[in-house]
């Protein structure tokens, strides 16, 4: 074969390469300006690889068409200009604004419509035409909340009416039967406790069944300490029968907590310890109760011993119970003992309100010969009522938690010598972490408690001061009629299992036995690391009152370990 022919063989295939790759211009157009201008305001893909998405696009573009009301509206076939460009002929002809839809009571529910529409007569509602297809999505999905999931929705006899306005009739096809849950299935945690289902979950055996709502309940997994969602609930449908499939896997929920305290005796300049014990141990018994062990040792000798056991949903019932008992030992000086009982009733995942009564008797341990009078032999009984919001976030191991609110209120009287006393008393308990971005964030928190009486003994007095109140102080070396604390933190994440914070504390008490009134203040550091055996954390606070000057000397160091089992 000579040179030339290949050189020409060469050039065409080359002509021709990109003859194929050329893109195709489409260009629609209206009769008159303002025809354009509607259909400028109407985005379509100008640029094409082939005819075929050509052809494709003007389809759709004629669907938009419709959608906002001009259905009337003609389109010539496609015409080609030159070899790269594409023109469409549009005549939109009339706008239509509204749509007349007929139904039957029977058959569509008028609270549903109430809901699409603010225009509604006996035989039809009307609503914008662009907002067709949204109203019937909507109607289908409520239609599936009412136990008909299979129900399909269409428009038929469309008529126009005038100039702006065209009916249509709703027809429901494929009416079935309402359905309701006839079985629940749980995969992966199968002893998951069947009263959450019912009272917890809300989701139960002969409800109407709903499945946007079962997947909103089951999402309520994600605040239970013991439980997680693994993937979204899936439903089994058969002639008969409809049954849900849930998809639980438990989690680790005991834990273990502990921390050593150390700081300076202003009075010996000697180092003295503190120690703290606090085992929770959670849905063990597969019932989804929980039993708390508290034990707290402290610098002025005094010893704590505290129990705790929150039973839910007992005998079948929406109401749960917690049953405290509480034992203090102050040095050689008196002892106390709190018993508290509790019903409490869960109103969804986040808030749980309680009423309950609780007793309380201390006794005097000192001889005749060194006895306090402000120390006496006394017996209390306080009725309160409880309100707690608490918000979990379990994708975050260092903080578990990230709103509270905790508030109860008691009245009760003191018996002593004869005496009995009105007594009013309230706590309450409150934090939040404010996310900033990803890394930074600020914790706050506010604590307060009072009590309010004619009289007040030494030994019915709270007591606070350390790491769970106002740090930089020694453990519960402050005792208080009153008093408001605010705790500050600024923390700064390295990752998920390293923190950094400042420590800013505030607080101001009230003692009505010594007339102190006094404010507080604590400054320090601190950082949480995830080890292998747990939650290290590390806090170093210097505690001053208002007239106090700054000492090195009073500073308390914390180290805490949390350890999930």
């Amino acid at each position: 074969m000579s040179r030339i022919p290949i050189l020409l063989l060469i050039i065409y295939s080359l002509f021709s390469i990109e003859a194929t790759c050329q893109t195709l211009n489409l260009k629609i157009t209206g009769k008159d300006s303002l025809e354009n201008k509607v259909i400028d305001s109407i985005k379509y893909v100008k640029q094409h690889k082939d005819y075929e998405s050509v052809s494709k696009e003007v389809s759709e573009f004629k669907s938009k068409l419709n959608t906002i009301g001009y259905i009337e509206s003609v389109m010539s076939a496609i015409q080609r200009e030159n070899d790269s460009s594409l023109v469409v002929n549009m005549n939109l002809n009339r706008k239509f604004e509204y749509i007349n839809i007929y139904f039957n009571d029977s058959l569509l529910p008028r609270k549903i419509i109430q809901l699409v529409s603010n225009k509604i007569t006996d035989r039809y509602f009307t609503i914008a035409i662009q907002n067709t297809e949204k109203t019937l999505n909507t109607i289908n999905l409520k239609l599936s909340e009412l136990g008909d999931p299979f129900s399909t929705l269409k428009l038929s006899n469309i008529k126009i009416k005038n100039n702006s306005e065209i009916d249509a009739t709703l027809i429901l096809s494929d009416k079935i039967m309402i359905r309701h849950i006839d079985k629940i299935v749980v995969k992966g945690y199968e002893k998951f406790p069947k009263s959450y289902l019912k009272y917890y979950l809300k989701i139960k055996e002969g409800d109407i069944f709903n499945l946007s709502e079962i997947k909103n309940q089951s999402k309520s997994l994600s605040e239970l300490p013991f439980a997680n969602q693994i993937k979204d609930p899936e439903i089994l449908f058969s002639k008969d029968s409809t049954t849900v499939y849930l998809y639980i896997d438990k989690s680790r929920s005991n834990n273990f907590d502990g921390f050593i305290g150390f700081g300076t005796n202003e009075e010996t300049n000697n180092i003295e310890f503190s120690g703290y014990l606090n085992l929770e141990l959670i849905n063990n018994l597969n019932y989804g109760e929980s039993f708390r062990l508290i034990y707290k040792s402290d610098e002025n000798e005094q010893k704590t011993f505290n129990v705790k056991l929150n039973l839910p949903y007992i005998f079948g019932t929406p109401l749960g119970t917690e049953l405290e008992l509480g034992l203090l030992k102050r040095d050689s000086s008196y002892s106390t003992s709190n018993q508290n009982a509790k019903l409490f009733y869960q109103l969804n995942p986040r808030n749980k309100v309680f009423a309950g009564v609780r007793s309380i008797q201390s006794n005097n341990l000192l001889d005749s010969i060194y006895r306090d009078p402000l120390i006496k032999d006394f017996k209390t009984l306080f009725y309160n009522v409880r309100y707690q919001y608490k918000k979990r976030q379990k994708e975050s191991v260092l903080f578990s938690t990230t709103s509270l609110l905790d508030f109860q209120v008691e009245t009760g009287s003191r018996d002593y010598e004869n005496t009995s006393t009105k007594q009013y008393q309230y706590y309450f308990d409150t934090f939040h972490i404010f996310h900033l971005n990803l890394k930074n964030s600020i914790y706050f928190r506010v604590n307060s408690y009072g009590l309010f009486s004619d009289t007040y003994l030494e030994n019915e007095l709270i007591r606070f001061g350390g790491i769970n109140s106002i740090r930089g102080f020694e453990e519960n070396s402050l005792s208080a009629t009153l008093y408001g604390l605010f705790n500050t933190e600024y923390r700064y994440m390295f990752n998920n299992s390293i923190y950094v914070h400042t420590i800013i504390d505030v607080a101001y008490f009230e003692n009505k036995i010594t007339e102190q009134k006094e404010k507080l203040y604590g400054f320090g550091f601190g950082f949480g690391l995830i080890t292998k055996a747990g939650l290290l954390k590390f806090n170093f606070a210097n505690g001053k009152t208002e007239n106090q000057s700054f000492k090195f000397s009073n500073s308390q160091v914390h180290l805490s370990l949390t350890a999930f089992f």
